[in-house]
């Protein structure tokens, strides 16, 4: 299997794109520099890396890489500098989303292109009835005027919700909801849900990079795994810590 990974200079990508080669499959990066890219993916011969902004990208030349894989993974994010927060491209992960979706529609591959967001616990999937306290609305109101990359999160996961039809002919997609992300150098047991257990604000939990690199890749390697997570939004938890309901 080939699998396109977008954000493999990122601290969740390269797991992603290390997992993915763990388990025998092809990888195609896209990325902006080789600068960033890690020494381990160069080498590789299951590696392939392509230099070029997403962004900016030809809909022609994103539709050609895209050709041959089985499946995309975003892991795309804001640096957490202060351009990286408040600089462009602002909508980043919401228009690599789009141009992703709307280049494997236009493609229109025989089998249905899986495609796994990396989203967040924070969130909410209305779909469900998924709801906060009210002085959680009241900080998350205020986080969105201070800190546009959670909107650009929140913006490209109600993308997949709402603009891209459950029974796609092209398409198909799950977006990953980690809680509070930190690094592990092992995995871990971990659990997944339909929606959070806990308040991502007030009563967070970890969620390794790990496990969700490891997770992500389950998802789109096992037909079970995209089966019972296919246009879900499942939240994943490391599973040594006590839960608050």
């Amino acid at each position: 299997m080939t699998v396109l990974v977008l954000g493999a200079t990122g601290a969740t990508g390269r797991l992603v794109a290390r997992e993915l080669i763990s388990r025998g499959n092809c990888v195609k990066v896209i990325v902006r520099s080789l600068d960033r890219v890690d020494t381990d993916l160069i080498a590789s011969k299951q590696v392939e890396i392509v230099v070029a902004d997403i962004v900016d990208l030809p809909e022609e030349q994103l539709i050609a890489h895209i050709k041959d894989c089985e499946a995309v993974i975003c892991c795309l994010g804001h640096n957490l500098t202060l351009k990286g927060i408040y600089g462009q491209p602002r909508k980043l992960v919401t228009d690599t989303t789009k141009r992703v979706c709307q280049a494997i529609v236009r493609l229109k591959p025989l089998q249905p292109i899986k495609f796994v967001l990396m989203s967040t616990s924070g969130y909410q999937n209305l779909l469900r009835g998924e709801s906060v306290s009210w002085i959680h609305n009241m900080v998350i109101q205020l986080i969105r005027t201070t800190l546009p990359p959670h909107v650009d999160n929140e913006e490209a996961a109600r993308y997949l919700q709402y603009s891209v039809s459950d029974s796609s002919t092209y398409l198909e997609w799950a977006a990953v909801r980690p809680d509070s992300l930190v690094d592990q150098s092992m995995k871990s047991e971990f659990s997944v849900h339909p929606s959070p257990i806990c308040d991502p604000l007030f009563a967070s939990m970890k969620s390794s990079r790990i496990n969700v690199a490891n997770f992500m890749v389950e998802l789109i390697s096992s037909p079970y795994a995209w089966i019972t997570w296919k246009n879900e939004m499942p939240v994943l938890y490391n599973k040594q810590q006590s839960i608050k309901v």
